[in-house]
């Protein structure tokens, strides 16, 4: 048997596999995504019941197989308890654990994709930014960590000069600075249609919670 690896990550996705087990999907900082098995994680009394979830992140001991990892131990840091109590909220958060999914590779670096998420995650219970701009911010940073938005957007002379102002902000913030601006209405709505033509054009796969978003939204 191999060593264990020990790997820093996020649950993007979890299945039932047999009659007890669950297969998860994990976002990892050393490893990019990967895909394990943990046994028996569907039992009441089992140590992983809880770390096998969407939105637990924390540091999760695996032993490597040739096409997939088992699940060990996993040592939760955080849960997401306020995302996962609000219906809106964990709808936004599955979301962006989809297209975190759909962006990433396993054995690539995936630590920007993950600081954002994590960082993302944190920011959806607050107040401000609403949930939109939250979604518009995250696919932008999104793109750009997967090389598909193009930075001269932010110099488009067709856009007012405040929609030209908060891409490049969201283009060369640090990431713990992503989600500290509002925008006005007209704005937000120009901000938006912006990204939502680079989605349409980069972005070739339909999102089931996406879809119950819009259904939640009236969009």
């Amino acid at each position: 048997m191999s060593e264990p690896l020990k790997v820093t990550g996020m649950v993007l996705l979890a299945a039932p596999a047999g009659e007890y087990d669950r297969r998860v999907i994990l976002l990892t900082k050393e490893r990019g995504k990967i895909t394990a098995f943990a046994r028996g994680a569907r039992k009441p009394n089992s140590a992983l019941l809880a770390a096998a979830t969407p939105f637990a992140f924390g540091t999760f001991t695996v032993y490597e197989g040739r096409n997939a990892h088992t699940l060990v131990q996993a040592e939760i840091s955080e849960y997401f308890m306020e995302v996962r109590s609000d219906v809106t909220a964990s709808c936004y958060a599955c979301y962006f654990l989809e297209l975190a999914e759909y962006y990433t590779r396993e054995n690539l670096d995936a630590s920007d994709m993950l600081n954002l998420l994590y960082v993302t995650l944190r920011a959806l219970p607050k107040s401000e930014p609403d949930d939109e701009l939250i979604r518009c911010i995250f696919e932008m940073r999104a793109m750009l960590i997967n090389g598909e938005y193009p930075y001269e957007t932010a110099e488009d002379g067709r856009l007012q000069e405040s929609t030209r102002y908060a891409i490049a902000y969201v283009i060369h913030a640090p990431v713990q600075k992503l989600y500290q601006f509002t925008l006005q209405p007209d704005i937000f709505r120009e901000f938006r249609q912006v990204q939502d033509f680079f989605n349409e054009r980069q972005i070739d796969r339909k999102f089931k919670s996406l879809e119950i978003l819009r259904q939640m939204t009236a969009e």
